[in-house]
């Protein structure tokens, strides 16, 4: 069913929830503060490289629905500012430039005077993709031509035309002013419909799709239950699964721009993936503290330094640690954090794999197992909609 309410007469309207959905968003909103709790009640030591990673994970997970595929381990060394990362120039750039818009969003969560405006909006856009500028696919202005979404199954093939250029002006006049309207709507489904609003418009020549998830992200972080780096739904969207479906919910609107629809399957499918997401952070969460906590007990038994656990847990959830990371986490100087590494490989905790400039290390013969196993041991996800 339609709900009564509309922004003007260009926009999608919201449409209102089943009590199914009701249900599924009580269940988002208890886990949210939960998990809000739980992650004040751990020490900051041990939530820092979580939000890393979840940052990173985001990053990794969107630029792979463009085509741009690079491990979030990968991302995770160059948000840290690594050179020596085995990726190509253009997915270096494009992930960098993703992280640097993702960090300025994170910033905007507590902002008092915050508004939404078209200059934003296209500052925003340029931090994403200013380093591709040019006269035919312009960066941080409205595109001055048509635009189409190919099909992934043949190219030559239009699966949707975005509304004419001489409109998006007005139509992205009209999301602002929706956008800074409080109409009494859940945060978390503002969120997925402003994604919706904007990626329908696709007011640039290009990357509008990061543009309209990021816009998610932003709404939901200034929501203020959850960090930012807590709050999005990237990483869901970008499982190869998951990707496929978000392209069909999106092929369900129609070939060209038709607001006069009901959209209520993309809000079950966002609700959908707001509630997996929080499952997978939430058990990552746990995993990571146990971890945390093994290894601690393992590191007193061994009467090694506190500060090595940092680089043996990096080693145990993300699969290596790197030098540069290990000091920067841990304030050492290059001599500290060289020294310590090269005790972990003597004591064979570590496996040192490459050579100096791109060195990593993963664990070793005599990592403990059962920090391994607790590491390594999948969760599984529920479908909140199941029967």
């Amino acid at each position: 069913m339609i709900a009564s309410i509309y922004y003007g007469d260009m926009l999608y309207a919201t449409p209102s929830l089943a009590a199914e959905d009701g249900r599924v968003l009580e269940e988002i909103e208890a886990a949210r503060r939960a998990l809000h709790h739980q992650v004040r009640a751990t020490p900051a030591k041990w939530t820092a490289g979580l939000r890393k990673f979840l940052t990173a994970d985001a990053v990794a997970a969107s630029n792979s629905i463009e085509g741009f595929k690079v491990p979030t381990i990968d991302v995770e060394d160059l948000m840290e500012g690594e050179r020596d990362v085995d990726v190509s120039e253009e997915n270096r750039e494009e992930t960098l430039a993703y992280q640097r818009m993702m960090t300025y969003i994170q910033t905007l969560h507590d902002v008092e005077d915050f508004r939404y405006s078209a200059g934003f909006l296209n500052a925003l856009h340029w931090m994403l993709q200013g380093h591709r500028h040019t006269m035919r696919k312009p960066a941080g202005q409205w595109r001055k031509g048509p635009v189409y979404v190919t099909d992934a199954r043949d190219p030559s093939i239009a699966a949707y035309t975005a509304p004419e250029a001489l409109d998006v002006p007005s139509l992205m006049r009209e999301l602002c002013d929706w956008l800074n309207t409080d109409n009494g709507d859940h945060p978390l489904i503002r969120a997925a419909m402003a994604h919706l609003h904007l990626v329908s418009i696709h007011p640039w020549a290009d990357g509008n799709g990061r543009m309209s998830r990021s816009l998610q992200t932003l709404i939901i972080a200034r929501d203020g239950v959850l960090a930012p780096e807590f709050s999005s739904i990237e990483a869901w969207l970008g499982r190869p699964g998951n990707t496929w479906e978000y392209y069909a919910v999106l092929a369900r609107r129609g070939a060209t721009y038709h607001p006069d629809q009901d959209v209520s399957d993309w809000i079950r499918f966002n609700l959908t993936a707001y509630h997996q997401q929080g499952q997978t952070v939430k058990a990552r969460l746990e995993r990571s503290n146990r971890v945390w906590v093994l290894l601690d007990e393992f590191a007193r038994q061994r009467r090694l330094d506190e500060r090595v656990v940092t680089a043996l847990h990096d080693a145990a959830i993300s699969g290596r640690v790197r030098r540069t990371r290990y000091e920067s986490a841990e304030g050492l100087s290059v001599q500290q954090a060289q020294r310590d590494l090269r005790d972990l490989v003597t004591a064979q905790l570590l496996t040192p794999v490459g050579k100096t400039r791109t060195r990593f290390y993963t664990t070793g013969p005599a990592f403990p197992e059962e920090v391994l196993e607790v590491a390594r041991t999948p969760s599984p996800l529920v479908d909140p909609y199941a029967p």
